[in-house]
């Protein structure tokens, strides 16, 4: 009886290694990257799909703790296990209890395990500070994506020992860092000319002086987001027409834009998506150049401008009706109201609008 019994299982198991765990494997592929204690959780299931998963690499080049207690604490013990010897991207967005201690510490035990890392997310940690970001940032020669938002403790020295450590950044994000002023974006401009991806939403303390070096040094830019920044003038704005791989623009609040720095921007023909929104002295003269300019549009926000009229939109459905997917000319009280169907006979393509009630 026992014998069956462990022939049995020995069937059993045979039978979950050779058709069920190929098939646990192809799903988790599919859906890389996986949150760590989802794929801790998974190798908990049996021995034959641990031992699968873990011959896989690629599994282990990803470290998410969105959102996770702990997490500082749960990022070193990872950081501590062979299998995320290559790491290539650590995501700690909003995780809770992660602080300087924790880095100060991956550095010293783990410093080897991230000689690989390309992205680092700390979005939202607010207890890192700069001597963090100088420890973290030691580990990370290969790092190519960088954020760091809504982090009030940073301050220009936490780039300063970003771009001494981190010589191949094409992507960052220090949106919401308040204290980040001209001397950290100089470090930006004089170390980044290929950067590609550039936040600097509400870094109120950027001015032209900070802004216009940047323009005229990473030329590789193709995403800048300056959100509800307002102390910019148009003599800043027109430098971005020096971008000329410019594909996504975010000038949300822009009150110093006038249609002189938007007839610069216009320069920029390969933009596909053009945040106007709240652009309060823009009129129909900055717009009807953007259209003639950038015919490549797919989003344009218009939103809260009353100094534009049918004619800007006139202008924008002669030459970009067959790319604009997205448009929001909520607010603005000199362009009639339409119905969806007479939208639809100047932008063919549009899947989203607002039009002001």
């Amino acid at each position: 009886m026992e014998e069956t019994t462990s022939t049995s299982t020995e069937s059993k198991d045979h039978v979950w290694c050779r058709e069920t765990v190929p098939k646990v494997f192809k799903l988790v592929c599919s859906t890389l990257p996986l949150a760590h204690t989802d794929l801790v959780s998974l190798l908990l299931v049996s021995p034959s799909l641990h031992r699968t998963l873990v011959s896989c690499q690629p599994l282990w080049q990803s470290l998410i703790f969105r959102e996770v207690n702990n997490a500082g604490n749960r990022l070193l013990a990872a950081l501590s296990l062979p299998r995320y010897r290559y790491v290539k991207q650590i995501d700690l967005e909003f995780a809770r209890h992660v602080e300087d201690t924790h880095l100060i510490l991956i550095k010293d035990k783990c410093f080897d395990s991230l000689q690989s890392l390309e992205s680092l997310n700390l979005n939202g940690c607010q207890k890192i500070s700069d001597t963090g970001i100088e420890a973290i940032t030691s580990c990370c020669p290969q790092l190519k994506t960088f954020s760091i938002y809504w982090n009030v403790r940073v301050t220009d020295t936490s780039l300063l020992h970003t771009v001494r450590n981190c010589k191949h950044i094409v992507d960052l994000n220090i949106s919401g860092c308040k204290q980040i002023t001209d001397q950290g974006i100089q470090f930006v401009a004089e170390n980044y000319p290929e950067l590609e991806s550039l936040n600097l939403t509400r870094c109120i303390k950027v001015t032209d002086d900070g802004l216009k070096p940047l323009l005229h040094q990473c030329l590789s830019l193709q995403s800048l987001n300056l959100y509800a920044l307002s102390s910019f003038t148009d003599a800043a704005y027109r430098e971005i027409s020096l971008l000329t791989r410019l594909k996504f623009l975010d000038l949300c609040g822009a009150q110093n834009l006038s249609d002189q720095g938007l007839h610069c921007i216009s320069k920029c023909k390969d933009l596909v998506s053009l945040n106007l929104t709240w652009c309060v002295r823009v009129t129909d003269e900055g717009v009807i150049a953007v259209a003639q300019g950038c015919t490549s549009l797919e989003f344009l926000s218009l939103f809260g401008i009353v100094g534009v009229t049918d004619k800007c939109l006139e202008a924008l459905s002669k030459s970009c009706s067959d790319k604009i997917t997205t448009l929001d000319v909520n607010g603005c009280i000199g362009i009639k109201k339409r119905s969806r169907e007479e939208l639809l006979q100047l932008f063919p393509y549009l899947k989203c609008f607002k039009v002001h009630s």
